[in-house]
């Protein structure tokens, strides 16, 4: 399950990637438009600058904004620095793989047969996901909606 502040970081990075190239975006107008708890924005935002998705600046003119390209910003990373590992289960990860203890022959367990395919599954979508393509996804989704062009 996609936890809240891995949904929290993808929402800013939208938010972010709407804006014009170089305008700053405060922490507060952030937490308002997305309504993101403030005390869970500032951990998302120092984890997001750490990986270098975002800069900001402090003072008067200060705020966040993008480093990366939106097209070059997916899911999976958001995913994954929010998150940890794609696999629900510790047998199923690729990177974080630990056996479970209470699986005798692990290659005849359904459980985690099926959670391998599950995490394939997550890791190509996510992959393939960017945040400009969440951007247009939005666009669309609002055109049909609202009949919005």
């Amino acid at each position: 399950m996609l936890s809240r502040k891995a949904k929290y970081a993808i929402k800013t990075l939208i938010l972010l990637g709407k804006q014009e190239q170089g305008i700053m975006i405060s922490a507060s107008y952030i937490a308002d438009s997305e309504r993101i708890p403030k005390k869970s924005l500032e951990s998302i935002l120092s984890d997001l600058k750490n990986a270098e998705f975002i800069y900001n600046r402090k003072g008067l003119q200060g705020g966040y904004h993008l480093i990366r390209p939106l097209d070059k910003i997916f899911l999976v990373d958001i995913v994954r620095l929010m998150d940890g590992p794609i696999a629900q289960v510790t047998c199923a990860s690729a990177y974080h793989y630990r056996r479970c203890d209470e699986c005798p022959i692990e290659e005849t367990c359904a459980i985690r047969d099926l959670y391998t395919e599950i995490r394939a599954a997550d890791l190509q979508i996510l992959s393939r996901t960017s945040i400009a393509s969440m951007i247009e996804k939005e666009r669309e989704l609002a055109e049909g909606i609202l009949g919005v062009a």
